[in-house]
C-alpha cells in the first residue's frame, strides 16, 4: 500500500484498500462483546438491519477488510474489539433533523443534546445526515470524536472528546460504569411499584431483526432501575437508571415487565412492524397504533467527571418538545372529579 493509503477515524488508523474506488464510503465498525463470536455476513446484519443476510454475505465477499487493508471472508468469525471497516457506493440518503443544541464545552469536551431521528455513524442509508457529520462539519474533521452512541430514535445527552487522551479517559469511565446516566421514558400502562429495578441478562435474539436483543438466563447481565414520575390514564413517565450498558437495554427490560416504551417499533409491537417501517410500508393504521412517531425514550442526563480538571459535571438535555406534546394530551385525557353544586 502506498503511504497517502493509511487514514485515520475515531481512534483507529486503517488502510484504504488499493481495489476499493476513492469516493466510496467507509465505515468502521468496532466488534463489541455481545455481537462478538459470529460470522462476519452475519455481525453486518447485526449493524446494518435494513440489510438482508444475503446482501451482507455479498458485502462480506466483496467490500469488507480489516483496518490494515485485509480483505475478509463472509465466514470470518469476529472477536471482541476487533475492526472491520465496509466500503460501500456513495447513496441518495433520507432527510434528518440536523440541529444540534451545544449543552456544554471546553477545551477537552464537547456535550450536545442529539435530536431525534439523527442516525450517530454512518448506517446503510445515512452519511451527510449523522451526528458525526454535523460534529465535522461545525469543527473540523475528526477534531471531536464521540465516546458512546444513542440509539437513532433517541433524543438526548451525548458526548465528545477533543483529543485521543480525554476520548479514551471518558471510554474507560462508561466501559467501567463510572457514568451516572438517567433518561425519561413513556411508557404504556401504569406501573404498581413508584421504584422498582430489572435484573435480567440480555443477548441476541436468533432472529431476522438483526439488532433483536432479548431476555435469556445465559445473556450478558443486565440491570436498570426505574422511578414512576408521574401515571396518566394509560401512560406512565418514567425515569430510567441503567447499571449495566447493554444495546436496548431499558427499551427490553420495560417490555419485559410489561410496560413498553411508546412508539417503540421493535419491543412495542412485533418485530414485522418494524420491518415495516424500515422499508416505508407502514399503513395508517400501524402509525395509529404506534402513538407516537419515534420511541418515547430521552436521554435526560448524564453526570460524570471532568477527564482533566476531575471536577464532577452534570449535564441535562430539557424534556423535548414531541414528550410535552404527548403527556399534555394525555393529561387532558384523565377523568376531572366531578363538581357538586350546593343550594
Amino acid at each position: 500500500m502506498r503511504l497517502g493509503d493509511v487514514f485515520e477515524s475515531a481512534d483507529v488508523e486503517f488502510v484504504w484498500p488499493d481495489e476499493i474506488p476513492r469516493d466510496a464510503v467507509a465505515t468502521l465498525f468496532s466488534v463489541a462483546p455481545e455481537r462478538a463470536n459470529v460470522r462476519l455476513d452475519r455481525f453486518i446484519v447485526s449493524q446494518l438491519p435494513r440489510m438482508s443476510r444475503s446482501k451482507a454475505n455479498k458485502i462480506a465477499r466483496h467490500f469488507s477488510f480489516d483496518h490494515t487493508g485485509r480483505k475478509l471472508s463472509p465466514a470470518k468469525i469476529v472477536r471482541t474489539g476487533e475492526k472491520i471497516v465496509l466500503y460501500r457506493p456513495k447513496w441518495d440518503e433520507p432527510e434528518a433533523p440536523r440541529e444540534i443544541e451545544i449543552l456544554y464545552e471546553d477545551e477537552a469536551i464537547v456535550v450536545i443534546n442529539k435530536p431525534a431521528g439523527l442516525p450517530v455513524h454512518p448506517t446503510a442509508r445515512y452519511l451527510r445526515n449523522t451526528v458525526t457529520a454535523v460534529l465535522d462539519e461545525r469543527y473540523g474533521a475528526n477534531a471531536v470524536r464521540l465516546c458512546h452512541r444513542l440509539d437513532k430514535e433517541t433524543s438526548g445527552v451525548l458526548v465528545a472528546a477533543r483529543n485521543l487522551a480525554d476520548e479514551q479517559q471518558l471510554k474507560r469511565a462508561f466501559a467501567e460504569r463510572e457514568m451516572n446516566k438517567k433518561y425519561l421514558a413513556i411508557v404504556r400502562g401504569l406501573p404498581p411499584l413508584d421504584s422498582f429495578v430489572v435484573n435480567a441478562p440480555l443477548a441476541l435474539a436468533n432472529h431476522e431483526v438483526g439488532v433483536l436483543m432479548h431476555v435469556t438466563a445465559d445473556g450478558l447481565t443486565a440491570m436498570t432501575g426505574f422511578d414512576v414520575i408521574e401515571r396518566l390514564a394509560r401512560h406512565s413517565l418514567v425515569r430510567c437508571s441503567p447499571r449495566t450498558g447493554r444495546q436496548h437495554q431499558i427499551r427490553v427490560h420495560l417490555a419485559h415487565v410489561g410496560h413498553p416504551i411508546v412508539g417503540d417499533k421493535l419491543y412495542a409491537h412485533d418485530p414485522s412492524l418494524f420491518i415495516a417501517s424500515i422499508e416505508g410500508r407502514m399503513t395508517p393504521e400501524q402509525t395509529a397504533e404506534l402513538e407516537m412517531p419515534r420511541q418515547a425514550l430521552h436521554a435526560e442526563s448524564l453526570t460524570f467527571e471532568h477527564p482533566r480538571s476531575r471536577r464532577l459535571l452534570e449535564i441535562t438535555a430539557p424534556m423535548p418538545v414531541d414528550f410535552r406534546e404527548f403527556l399534555l394530551r394525555q393529561r387532558e385525557l384523565q377523568p376531572r372529579p366531578e363538581l357538586r353544586c350546593f343550594e
